[in-house]
């Protein structure tokens, strides 16, 4: 069984040292940097060959580079030889494009799915995507996990008066709420965050 081995893109360096802390292991050594002329450069600093590799970046904050920076990651692994790649992604890039809306709009999602897969990514861990036929638009296996359960203990553990709270979704498409999820009820019922 191949050995497991978690690098950070520049998107959310914490958050990946706390996986590495939980899961008992260190973060790989990897270099990026820019180029005078703006573009992305990502040295692997250690051999990945036979290794199942996670990559960790998130897609917020400069999305387009922390994005390019992701793609580059995953092939500079892929084509050192990774047994597997898998792109740990807690916020997916461009995830409100997906579906025409309006004649000549792009589906820009499926874009981003199908870099992810031309780059070498085996596999996409990434959370509450904005709709959930995103993950069709892959032809790898796509595991799309929920902070609902999550968000709901910090809320039971910090908010003292959570039952007189209600919770706003910034959209009508965030008001959508799964009802077939345990904890949907006690979600209604829950915090506004501004």
């Amino acid at each position: 069984m191949p050995n497991i081995k978690i690098f950070s893109g520049s998107s959310h360096q914490d958050l990946s040292q706390k996986i590495a802390d939980r899961l008992g292991l260190e973060l790989g050594k990897v270099v990026t940097k820019k180029f005078s002329n703006q573009e992305t450069c990502v040295e692997i600093g250690e051999s990945v060959r036979g290794e199942d590799v996670y990559i960790v970046q998130s897609g917020c904050g400069e999305i387009n580079d922390n994005l390019m920076e992701l793609l580059i990651m995953i092939n500079a692994c892929k084509i050192a030889s990774a047994s597997r790649v898998t792109a740990v992604i807690p916020c997916f890039p461009y995830a409100r494009q997906d579906k025409k809306d309006k004649s000549r709009a792009p589906i820009s999602a499926k874009l981003v799915a199908n870099m992810l897969s031309v780059a070498g990514a085996d596999h996409i861990i990434t959370m509450d995507l904005h709709a959930s036929q995103i993950q069709g638009f892959f032809d790898i296996p796509v595991d799309n996990l929920y902070a609902e359960p999550a968000v709901l203990k910090w809320i039971r553990e910090n908010i003292s008066e959570w039952r007189n709270c209600t919770i706003v979704s910034p959209d009508a498409g965030g008001a959508k709420s799964d009802t077939s999820s345990p904890s949907s009820s006690f979600f209604s019922l829950s915090f506004f965050f501004s």
